[in-house]
């Protein structure tokens, strides 16, 4: 997409990919449903105890060694492809729109060897946090995506399709969404609304005064 020779063929390869990626996410949930006709006594033992182990179960019990090999494979690929990705998004993010604005007068060599440190130092965070938590895996995939929405979403869509949007608002927007949310997670987790739903509106709210308040740069003519 990033290189695609024009914006109308980025646009739909963009929509494609969601497309084709939304089809995917359904294949796990299609077994997942076909667990409860293939084996019910199976699901309704694991459902209670701890239900990511109903797909792999399945797979172990009923089918030939071949799909064995293949499922784990294909899923150990997906884990070291997800896991790779998701270290190196927020890196280059955190390296490109913060550190580089900080130490602005740096080498493209230097840009790199500081890129690579910060995904080292990432990658040291979230392993600690792995293995001094008692979350599922999706738990913690849901809590890094909440992330992303409550910091992320509305400064992205507002820069993409709101002429007024300003670093300040997307500034504003960022910090009250993500405190907001940590705040909630922490004292109130069970509160009327749901954390990541309060910080999502303040993040827009955010983005929306911000802006506003800001005067508006004088375009060239």
């Amino acid at each position: 997409m990033a290189s695609s020779k024009n914006e109308n063929v980025a646009v739909s390869a963009s929509v494609l990919g969601g497309v084709l990626y939304f089809i995917f996410a359904f294949i796990p949930m299609f077994l997942a449903y076909s667990a409860t006709m293939i084996d019910p006594e199976m699901v309704d033992s694991l459902i209670g105890k701890d239900s990511q182990l109903i797909l792999p179960t399945l797979i172990m019990t009923k089918m030939p060694v071949l799909a064995q090999v293949m499922f784990f494979g294909a899923l150990l690929s997906a884990i070291k492809s997800c896991a790779s990705a998701t270290l190196l998004a927020p890196s280059v993010t955190f390296s490109e729109n913060i550190l580089k604005a900080m130490l602005p007068n740096q080498s493209d060599k230097q840009f790199l060897f500081m890129m690579r440190v910060v995904v080292l130092v990432f990658t040291a965070i979230v392993t600690l946090f792995a293995l001094n938590t008692n979350a599922s895996i999706f738990q913690m995939v849901e809590n890094a995506y909440k992330v992303t929405l409550v910091a992320a979403f509305v400064p992205l869509a507002f820069g993409m399709y709101w002429k007024r949007a300003t670093r300040n608002g997307a500034m504003a927007s960022m910090i009250l969404g993500l405190a907001s949310w940590i705040l909630l997670e922490y004292f109130a987790p069970e509160g009327f609304w749901p954390p990541q739903l309060v910080g999502v509106l303040l993040s827009l709210a955010g983005m929306i005064v911000g802006s506003l308040l800001q005067r508006p740069i004088p375009q060239a003519a």
